[in-house]
């Protein structure tokens, strides 16, 4: 996927990166992001943020790669609330360093800024990408969730990319990190502003960002079963989905649906439980690194799909895991 390239400091090709930090932490979603834009060492990377970050993010950035850490600031806008803001401090700040391409990631929150990017620099954008490659100047990404893949030119500079998260595996490659200041020149153009950001469940991670999702399928039977998942899900580290049956029986919100109508995610593990396979539900989560499936019936759809298959009934199945990795966490 990447080339190994090599280049002088003198003309590394520069690649910025926008980080995402939550409640004061950095998102582990960001180091997949920078092993992307690092392009196995043959790109300098940039992170760039508006948020303070400690010693130990910027540790762990060094770690995965990053060469500069550049906070963003402005006395005359707000750029933390207001996405306007925040893409025109962005713009400039790419303009200042050079750089050939932007990256961030396609959240809720990438998408908000990178759009404006986009209208901003009259630039065309690569949106929820899973490859790229930096030497043919071209990016892999899905279209009609996730029914075809297409490859895209990136002609244009900078070029700007949102990276879907998970779909691109964090690898270590430890860098000499400097942290420095960019102060922008802008006037506030708020359009917009966020101020306040509402979830069901403080508990959910979002599913688009979690690494592992274990999704229950109608078998489920009704709401209170999804709890069952919820605790195999609180032992990985993880999320719980939902299909689109099970949301339609009434069982779980529209916001936990994986498919086609739901969302798409690409976590490293992928559990579905009494999922039938259903070609609408697959292309929400074919992307994920391994997908097991669990299914009372042999012939189930969801066995030609995955890595690994478990016959046998889900209520049995499940709570026998969640024990089992109970035990392996205290052990």
């Amino acid at each position: 996927m990447y080339d190994d390239r090599k280049y002088t400091e003198e003309n590394m090709p520069k690649t910025g990166i926008l980080l995402e930090v939550e409640n004061t932490e950095l998102k582990d979603i960001n180091f997949g992001l920078v092993t992307a834009a690092r392009d196995t060492g043959a790109n300098e990377v940039l992170a760039f943020t508006t948020e303070e970050l400690g010693t130990e993010a910027q540790n762990d950035l060094a770690r995965y790669g990053v060469s500069q850490l550049i906070r963003l600031r402005t006395d005359s806008a707000d750029i933390t609330s207001s996405p306007d803001n925040c893409a025109a401090a962005c713009v400039q700040a790419a303009r200042e360093y050079g750089l050939e391409y932007c990256l961030g990631l396609a959240t809720a929150f990438g998408r908000d800024i990178f759009a404006r990017m986009a209208a901003l620099l009259d630039v065309e954008l690569a949106a929820d990408v899973l490859q790229i490659d930096f030497k043919a100047k071209t990016a892999v990404k899905s279209h009609f969730s996730g029914k075809t893949m297409a490859t895209v030119s990136l002609q244009e500079t900078p070029g700007l990319l949102t990276v879907r998260p998970n779909a691109i595996s964090p690898v270590e490659q430890p860098a000499t990190l400097e942290s420095s200041v960019f102060q922008a020149d802008i006037q506030s153009q708020a359009k917009v502003a966020v101020k306040e950001i509402k979830t069901s469940d403080d508990r959910k991670m979002d599913l688009t960002e979690a690494p592992i999702i274990i999704t229950g399928g109608r078998p489920i039977g009704k709401p209170e079963n999804y709890a069952m998942l919820q605790e195999c899900a609180d032992v990985l580290g993880g999320a719980v989905g939902a299909s689109r049956a099970a949301v339609d029986a009434g069982y779980a919100p529209h916001s936990m649906q994986v498919g086609q109508t739901g969302k798409t995610v690409s976590p490293n593990l992928y559990l579905a439980c009494g999922v039938s396979g259903a070609v609408q539900h697959f292309a929400g989560m074919k992307t994920s690194k391994v997908i097991v499936g669990i299914n009372k019936d042999k012939d189930a759809p969801i066995f030609e799909k995955c890595d690994y298959g478990i016959v046998g009934d889900m209520f049995e199945v499940v709570p026998a895991l969640t024990k089992a990795l109970q035990q392996e966490k205290q052990g």
